[in-house]
């Protein structure tokens, strides 16, 4: 769960949502996961970054799925990490009532193909 800093700010609407909904994960209420925010960037993914800064819990430093405050932001991550470093990955949008897949023309078949899978794996 993302946001802009692994601190809860009260006065962060992203900050107060990553808490709320990682509890509800780490209860169970939503299914069988590892939940943990809210989490800045650097130590959902570098366990360097959370040794630095001496955190701890479930998920920091080595997250297999990230879930963005907004559309704006993973889809900005999402460009920049196959524009800028020739990622391959799958994205999508949860919440809509039918898999909603974040990719754009522009992007490689690959990663087309992995949005479509992780869509119709999520899909009920």
């Amino acid at each position: 769960m993302l946001a802009p800093s692994e601190q809860l700010l009260p006065k962060v609407v992203s900050s107060v949502e990553a808490k709320e909904l990682s509890d509800l994960g780490q209860a169970g209420e939503l299914g069988n996961a590892l939940f943990q925010g809210p989490l800045a960037l650097d130590v959902a993914i570098d366990e360097e970054s959370v040794k630095i800064k001496k955190l701890t819990g479930p998920v920091a430093g080595d997250a297999d799925c990230m879930l963005f405050p907004n559309l704006e932001s993973g889809n900005v991550f999402f460009k920049a990490c196959s524009k800028f470093g020739g990622a391959e990955l799958a994205a999508m949008v949860a919440g809509p009532t039918a898999p909603c897949v974040l990719t754009s023309r522009g992007d490689s078949t690959k990663t087309k193909l992995y949005s479509i899978a992780l869509a119709c794996l999520s899909a009920k």
